[in-house]
């Protein structure tokens, strides 16, 4: 009952309280939670922001021991190079990144998604234009992915890629 009377009391309020009171609390709940969330963090170019979230620390660790965590950090490869489509980027992954990690319906590991590969394709080709300039596999438009045979490259391997059948044997 006390929750109607005090719907009832909220439709009664003068309307500019009451455009007031329903804005203000979700807008509120979005301050709230991208503050949080450390919002701001994901718009700089640190790479242990994007370790904000535990599943990504596996991705963090394995760049630190890479041969490009000297050259690149994650926005350099993960993100378009102008300013409007990064920022546009970081908006799309941002919403789906906290969609996914709220609603738990993601992945794991976690995996790039196809517009993403888009950019990181992109990034390699930028990076290395020089090397990669004449390469073509097939028809011209059609170039094969960098991380086809480079997949280690950006991201050393911080699990055993092949068994290990030594393990537990003794010499």
């Amino acid at each position: 009952m006390a929750v109607i009377a005090r719907l009832r009391a909220l439709l009664s309020t003068p309307p500019r309280r009451r455009y007031a009171l329903l804005l203000g609390i979700p807008v509120g709940l979005a301050l709230f939670t991208f503050r949080y969330a450390e919002g701001l963090s994901y718009f700089s170019k640190e790479p242990r922001a994007c370790a904000n979230c535990h599943i990504m620390n596996e991705q963090y660790d394995s760049w630190s021991k890479s041969g490009h965590h000297h050259v690149a950090v994650c926005v350099d490869c993960h993100m378009p190079e102008a300013l409007v489509p990064k920022l546009v980027t970081k908006a799309i992954n941002g919403w789906n990144h906290s969609s996914a990690f709220t609603l738990q319906n993601f992945h794991e590991p976690i995996r790039i998604g196809p517009r993403n590969a888009e950019i990181l394709q992109e990034s390699c080709v930028r990076c290395h234009k020089d090397m990669t300039h004449d390469i073509s596999h097939g028809a011209a438009s059609a170039a094969p992915s960098c991380v086809h045979c480079h997949k280690n490259v950006g991201h050393a391997p911080t699990r055993p890629t092949v068994p290990m059948s030594w393990i537990g044997e003794r010499p």
